[in-house]
């Protein structure tokens, strides 16, 4: 599974935008240039995340983009769903399903898909965008970084 290019960018816009919560508005084309990402795209970002709700864009002197709501009411799952729809791991978990693979009947599989495509929407419910606007520490051995916590961390559970 791989995240489309632009929902990766939304990510990166959404983390700089929060980066200025509760500062100046700045408008697509500042948030672009600060993201490193082009300004046309960002353009589009910013009709998309204001259609989902996420940002406030405000026309003409003193306007320009903001956070619709705080940082940690946004998720991961709420950025990526308003750029690329609705989270579904294969196309028989599309919303009508309608586009399922080529079987006549319902495959074996199908059941178990629901319940890991479940795992992934919310593991990526479960990471906010406050969490993403901190820098992560990091290990030296692998580079990895640990700022958020398992899901199964998140909910208390023992990993058996």
């Amino acid at each position: 599974m791989r995240l489309s290019s632009l929902a990766d960018y939304a990510v990166l816009m959404m983390r700089t935008a929060a980066g200025h919560c509760g500062g100046a508005r700045h408008n697509a084309a500042s948030l672009a240039l600060e993201a490193g990402i082009p300004v046309p795209t960002a353009q589009k970002l910013a009709s998309l995340l204001g259609r989902a709700g996420l940002i406030k864009a405000t026309r003409g002197s003193g306007g320009g983009i903001k956070l619709a709501r705080p940082a940690a009411a946004i998720t991961l799952a709420d950025i990526i769903e308003a750029v690329d729809g609705p989270i579904a791991l294969t196309a028989c978990l599309d919303a009508d399903g309608t586009d399922c693979c080529a079987l006549e009947r319902p495959c074996a599989i199908r059941p178990h898909w629901i319940g890991v495509n479940a795992l992934v929407r919310e593991t990526l419910a479960g990471v906010t965008l406050a969490q993403l606007a901190v820098q992560p520490e990091t290990t030296a051995a692998t580079g990895a970084a640990f700022a958020l916590a398992s899901p199964a961390a998140r909910h208390g559970e023992a990993l058996a």
